[in-house]
């Protein structure tokens, strides 16, 4: 099981590249980041936390903006979306950005999307939260074959456009791995249906154990696991651990330099720690 860092970059937090460097300089495997574009202010859509909706929310950088950045001052980790907001994205210019990334990054790019939660938020990108889901299957379909085919079409309902060249390819063959994150019955089908990794939340034990069993016997393999947002827990670590879960982010709260940094120093010697026992 490989650990990495789950995070918000903010406008008032560390930058990007001090980020990166430190957590690659302390051993973690990846880097993962969240996207919203913006927050509206009518505040319809209910905080899935509870409470108010977190300052860091308000402050985000773009995903693919810090991952470049990180990208440039880094050699090992993986760049990793968790999640990209797909159903708020055109699907050539993000097949463009994603594949541009792993470029220069040298093929360690990994795209995790999703529907998203914000039912605001997507309908000011002209989003019908009624037909997220099946705008979703879409556009993950479009850019796989802009990833892969030269030329590529694709004629759906949502998304449509003819033959057409994109480049660069991505490095990573045949594309960047894809996780799709969410946990409702549609999130299991649409896994399987994409032949994809799955983002988990950290849920119980058992639950985590059925979702991961429902995709493996669907797919007919198994599905490769990213936990985001996992709590400092050694415990936990062994329920994941357990159950096979390949990548666990663990949430780092959005702090200024020198506190992320202390925070990072304490992360690394826990997973030391627990490594070793």
């Amino acid at each position: 099981m490989k650990f990495g860092i789950s995070t918000f970059v903010t406008d008032d937090g560390i930058g990007p590249a001090d980020l990166a460097r430190a957590i690659e300089e302390r051993g973690f495997d990846s880097l993962l980041i969240a996207e919203h574009t913006h927050i509206p202010a009518s505040r319809e859509t209910e905080y899935p936390g509870g409470g108010e909706l977190p300052d860091p929310y308000y402050r985000t950088l773009d995903p693919f903006v810090t991952l470049a950045v990180a990208a440039a001052v880094t050699e090992r980790i993986q760049l990793f979306t968790g999640i990209a907001l797909l159903v708020q994205r055109d699907p050539i210019i993000t097949a463009k950005e994603t594949a541009s990334l792993d470029l220069v990054s040298g093929g360690r790019f990994a795209f995790g999307v999703g529907a998203g939660w914000n039912l605001d938020e997507m309908r000011n990108h002209g989003t019908d939260p009624a037909t997220r889901g099946a705008l979703l299957d879409e556009r993950i379909e479009a850019i796989r074959a802009l990833w892969t085919n030269d030329p590529a079409e694709y004629h759906g309902k949502f998304v449509d456009f003819d033959p057409a060249y994109l480049r660069p390819k991505p490095v990573r063959q045949p594309h960047p791995p894809i996780y799709i994150g969410g946990d409702s019955n549609a999130a299991v089908r649409r896994v399987i249906r994409h032949d994809a990794g799955w983002i988990a939340n950290p849920l119980p034990a058992d639950r985590l154990a059925g979702r991961i069993a429902e995709m493996s016997e669907g797919a007919g393999h198994d599905v490769p696991v990213a936990m985001f947002g996992a709590p400092k827990d050694p415990d936990r670590w062994r329920e994941y651990r357990d159950l096979g879960i390949g990548q666990v982010g663990l949430m780092l709260p959005t702090r200024p330099r020198d506190e992320t940094l202390t925070l990072l120093d304490e992360y690394a010697e826990a997973v030391r720690r627990f490594e070793a026992s």
